[in-house]
């Protein structure tokens, strides 16, 4: 037991300025982390959210929109928080913005 612990104790920092820098080294990898985190998932997550909401709000009449459901309908009307879709014949659908995302196979002209 007493082997234990004196390789134990040969392992610790002998001054006060040794233990400063080694915090600094000890939590440099876990900041390198966050700044990873930050560039390759957070970041590229904004801006894609700051896209779908410009394009939510700048639908206009004729636009080609699919709901998070799965309905593919063309834009009637807009108003603040819902739009009116035709989705085929007479019927027409009052969807929340929020629940539409940009057609794919839409006119990018």
């Amino acid at each position: 037991m007493n082997k234990l612990f004196f390789i134990l104790l040969m392992g610790q920092p002998a001054g006060a300025a040794a233990g400063q820098s080694n915090a600094f080294v000890t939590f440099l990898p876990l900041i390198l982390v966050f700044v990873i985190f930050y560039f390759f998932m957070i970041r590229p997550q904004m801006k894609k959210q700051k896209e779908l909401s410009n394009y939510r709000n700048s639908l206009k009449k004729g636009d080609k929109v699919i709901t998070t459901g799965g309905i593919y309908g063309r834009v009637n009307e807009v108003k603040d928080n819902y739009v009116m879709l035709e989705v085929g014949g007479d019927l027409k659908l009052k969807v929340d913005k929020s629940a539409l995302i940009q057609d794919p196979t839409a006119d990018k002209s």
